[in-house]
């Protein structure tokens, strides 16, 4: 009996070894939660792990539904490198090799154990960029890996917490008997780039850049002439390009980008990025083509004619995408020193305007930028748009464009915006040809002018009334203007110490952006309606004066 049993022994025993050798990886399938509560629509993340290497992608990759960018990572237990690979279109791969980051990360190993699946999970803590990082990590099967590159070396990690908000759980557990075909380290022969260039890389294809404007300049000269891609009016203080944008997705962000240096202009000045509207009769392109005189005027009886400035049956004003103000010659006056000041090399603006997309969306329109200027080498400026998508339920929005006195055309005659020294201030007439839900007013507003005494350092409450009702008031006032002392060194300095790019004023700052406020004006009905901007515009003081650049557009549902 003994020895028939033996018999039996070794006749199974070869097969329960080829048993276990074909059964020669895992696969663990990762779930995210936020808060407590599983992320929406994700795609979950898989690991795959045999003895000697790892592969980290997700579902979608492995079913080839994934959207281009995305990427998927391997582990190289053996020599402890980490490979990253990211399809950014369907032929272009870039890759990069860290032969680094899995083992510099130091854990504290703490006495805590729990079961997670099946199988008993060690903890281990770290922290990164002061963010808490725990993980659950166990040693009862012979693979190692983790959804991250953190805990690679330490064991099978199925589970880790960030800041004990954030969780990425294994759900399910797999042992395999074959490994995917994917499952091996990349070759060689794909393009190998630096860890730096590498993330550089992925994170401009992860959104769309529209290039609109690199390195042109806008200075005042009557050698500035427009190409075949480039217009240039107003002695070159106005370029404008026209440019295709996309059909946008829903949940898609739109964001502006602007970068300046001096090119000779040593002085802070009001710059704008707009849109030129071409659905009227009237544009503003033809006063840019033709001259001033063909806009239309706005009058309040104080005997001055204003150009342009506000919406007609006829006419719509300048789109106002941004508002920018240059420092006091950031870049071509660097050569000034002052003691312990290293001074900036550029200024860079950048602003979220997804509420004014419906103007932009797959629409091909007329992107036009200023800086008033009186100086030949003047200004050198980047414009850019980027679009990001975001996996996220959006309402659609459409608006329209009402008034805006920023005179880009200063240096074509374009009067300033001196029309809030009567009562009557800026009114503006307009007509909804349908019903607007949750109307709100895009309103842009800076003081100028008038040295000591003028707008441009005094407190002036803006009022804002819709149908001749106040809707708002409010004084527009930037305090923090030394904040941005490093990107002004041409800046006079005074005997009480401060700079003049230190100094508060009515809502701007030399080398900054001035956000919109958006002024909530409920539904609003079909027919006629009017807005009226109210502002104290101070007195003429000799050949100085105040004057308001404000630009509004209504947006609703």
């Amino acid at each position: 009996m003994k020895k028939s049993y033996l018999f039996f022994l070794i006749l199974i025993c070869p097969i329960l070894v080829l048993a276990q050798k074909t059964s020669n990886g895992i696969k663990i399938t990762y779930q995210k939660s936020s808060n407590g509560k599983v992320i929406e629509n994700q795609d979950p993340l898989i690991l795959f792990s045999s003895e000697k290497m790892g592969w980290l992608s997700t579902e979608k990759i492995i079913a080839n539904t994934a959207v281009f960018p995305f990427e998927q990572n391997y582990i190289d237990f053996q020599n402890l490198k980490w490979y990253q690979k990211s399809n950014l279109a369907i032929a272009k791969k870039i890759l990069t090799i860290d032969s680094t980051s899995i083992a510099k990360h130091n854990f504290e190993f703490l006495p805590e154990t729990k079961i997670i699946l099946g199988y008993l999970c060690q903890k281990a803590k770290t922290i990164i960029n002061s963010n808490t990082i725990e993980i659950w990590f166990t040693k009862e099967l012979p693979y190692k890996g983790a959804p991250t590159i953190l805990g690679q070396h330490l064991g099978l990690v199925l589970e880790l917490n960030r800041n004990g908000n954030f969780q990425i759980l294994a759900t399910k557990i797999e042992k395999l008997k074959g490994i995917p075909e994917q499952f091996s380290l990349p070759k060689k022969e794909e393009k190998v780039v630096d860890l730096l260039t590498y993330k550089d890389i992925l994170w401009k294809n992860r959104f769309q850049t529209i290039s609109v404007f690199e390195k042109e300049i806008i200075n005042f000269s009557g050698d500035s002439k427009s190409n075949d891609s480039i217009l240039r009016f107003a002695n070159g203080t106005i370029i404008v390009r026209k440019v295709r944008f996309p059909k946008l997705k829903k949940g898609d962000q739109l964001f502006v980008a602007v970068s300046e240096q001096s090119n000779g202009d040593a002085y802070d000045r009001t710059g704008s990025v707009f849109l030129i509207p071409t659905t009227c009769p009237i544009s503003f392109l033809d006063g840019l083509e033709k001259g001033i005189s063909a806009l239309p005027i706005y009058e309040n009886g104080n005997s001055k004619k204003y150009q342009g400035v506000s919406r007609t049956p006829d006419f719509e004003p300048l789109l106002e995408l941004m508002r920018f103000f240059t420092p006091f010659g950031v870049k071509k006056y660097n050569t000034l020193q002052l003691k312990n000041k290293v001074w900036q090399d550029s200024v860079y603006y950048r602003q979220d305007i997804t509420e004014l997309a419906s103007e932009l969306n797959n629409r091909e329109v007329y992107i036009g930028m200023n800086i008033g200027n009186y100086d030949k080498g003047g200004h050198k400026v980047s414009l850019d748009f980027t679009i990001h998508h975001e996996e996220i339920e959006s309402k659609s929005y459409w608006s329209l464009p009402l008034f805006n006195t920023n005179n880009v055309m200063e240096m074509a005659g374009q009067e300033y915006g001196t029309m809030f020294n009567n009562e009557q201030g800026l009114v503006v007439n307009f007509n909804l040809s349908k019903p607007m839900k949750n109307a709100r007013l895009r309103y842009i507003t800076t003081g100028h002018g008038g040295w000591e005494n003028g707008d441009e350092y005094l407190q002036k409450k803006n009022t804002i009334k819709l149908d001749e009702k106040v809707v708002f008031a409010f004084v527009p006032w930037r305090q923090d203007c030394g904040s941005y002392r490093l990107s002004n060194p041409a800046s006079g300095n005074f005997e009480n110490g401060l700079s003049s790019s230190d100094y508060s004023r009515s809502n701007w700052c030399p080398g900054t952006v001035t956000n919109p406020i958006f002024i909530d004006l409920g539904n609003l009905s079909e027919g006629n309606h009017s807005i009226r901007v109210q502002i104290p515009q101070g007195e003429n003081e000799g050949s100085s004066f105040s004057s308001w650049n404000v630009s509004g557009v209504l947006i609703g549902e």
